[in-house]
């Protein structure tokens, strides 16, 4: 009987899992996590899970139990410590190991690190895990706090939101002029930015964090010669692909796991999805590593397919939401193309109530719906069927937006 092996205990192994039974593997299935968890997604983690509006049922993806019930057998708090793809063999930290007729490494990112004095004192956070929200959530939920973040990405951003709509204190500190500019450009980044000032967050940007000081625990951030004081402090400032398996193993490696479309690796029956897969794009031609919930999800059902030999290619457009504050945001498009497009807004930029687009020349490549909904689905349609459309008719807001999406 075949034996697949999903290493990894996020969005994608537990996806992988999921659809590997829906289309009917009736082999052995074994799932390791380095985390005592069953595989869970991330994304409320910031927001509504630490804020303490939703339990753990809106993080696991599935209990123990529904693993143990014929669908896999479940290996979590230990890590996957050395991979043979010539002898198809898995090594564990306990010593044990596990032999695989297809393995899938779903090994996500970590947050990336700071080479910061003071960084190592208490009081000083990531967030990446549920323990991470779950530490985090028990110094912010009674307010009243200090929260110095280090970062203005997507999660620091979320958890600035988080943290003020919880009554703390909180000080955004950033190297770059405007926050989320390298994700949305300048125009679009102002739009969070404005949110959080009137929210009470103060925005630092275009500064320099020299240190952070305190005796046991962290006191202040310095910037600038400055001591911006702080109970806690949490660093933000992006995330980098567990790929020491597989570079150990001598699977190529190059801003992630290199897969082709139907996400192989370069190693004989081992595939990768999620964070870790910097994976072919066969509509943009070119590979694209995505770190968003939507590419876990959608990678694992793709990875599933494709290790039964199953036609598969993963050729969604990348897709993403926040929630900060009163601001809702669902953004698909192409970030590489996104880049050089010009900005197209409708709707009332000022009021948080608009779509912007991102527009080639000749196509829409990016949308995104700020407090607009029950819009993606046409949206995608613009962006999937790459049809010519003139940014008159993006910013006119009597053009109906479905007809335009239709036509």
């Amino acid at each position: 009987m075949a034996h697949y092996v999903i290493v990894g205990g996020g969005l994608a192994a537990g996806t992988a899992v999921e659809t590997l039974r829906d289309e009917g593997f009736d082999g052995d299935v074994t799932v390791v996590a380095a985390e005592q968890h069953p595989p869970y997604q991330r994304p409320p983690l910031s927001k509504g899970y630490l804020q303490g509006e939703e339990g753990t049922d809106a993080v696991i993806l599935h209990p123990a139990d529904w693993y143990r019930d014929g669908r896999a057998e479940l290996r979590t708090g230990v890590a996957a410590i050395a991979l043979d793809p010539a002898a198809h063999r898995l090594e564990l930290e306990d010593g044990s190991s596990l032999t695989y007729d297809a393995l899938l490494l779903a090994t996500g990112s970590s947050p990336r690190r700071l080479p910061l004095e003071g960084a190592d004192l208490a009081g000083v956070r990531m967030l990446r895990t549920i323990d991470d929200s779950d530490a985090l959530a028990a110094e912010l939920r009674g307010g009243g706090k200090r929260l110095v973040l280090i970062g203005s990405g997507w999660i620091g951003m979320e958890v600035a939101a988080t943290a003020r709509s919880l009554g703390n204190e909180v000080t955004v500190l950033e190297r770059d002029p405007i926050p989320l500019a390298a994700a949305v450009g300048d125009e679009m980044g102002a739009v969070f930015r404005d949110l959080h000032l009137e929210k009470g967050v103060d925005l630092r940007p275009s500064v320099q964090v020299e240190r952070i000081t305190g005796s046991d625990r962290a006191e202040a951030v310095v910037v600038g010669g400055e001591e911006v004081p702080a109970d806690l402090v949490v660093i933000g400032v992006g995330a980098v692909p567990n790929v020491s398996l597989a570079e150990d193993a001598g699977i190529t490696v190059d801003n992630g796991i290199r897969t082709g479309s139907a996400l192989r690796t370069s190693a004989s029956d081992v595939y990768a999805a999620g964070d870790v897969a910097n994976a072919y794009h066969p509509v943009i031609q070119r590979h694209l590593r995505s770190e968003h919930w939507d590419n876990a999800l959608k990678a694992g059902a793709v990875v599933a397919r494709s290790m039964l030999g199953m036609p598969a290619s993963h050729d969604s457009i990348p897709y993403f939401y926040t929630d900060q504050f009163d601001l809702g945001m669902e953004l698909s498009g192409y970030p590489p193309l996104m880049k050089d497009a010009q900005l197209v807004t409708r709707g009332d930029v000022a009021g948080r109530e608009f779509i912007a687009f991102w527009h080639d020349g000749k196509r829409v490549v990016g949308a995104m719906n700020v407090n607009v909904w029950d819009v993606q689905d046409d949206l995608q349609k613009l962006i999937r069927d790459a049809k010519p459309v003139s940014p008159d008719e993006l910013r006119d807001e009597s053009v109906d937006l479905e007809r335009l999406a239709a036509s």
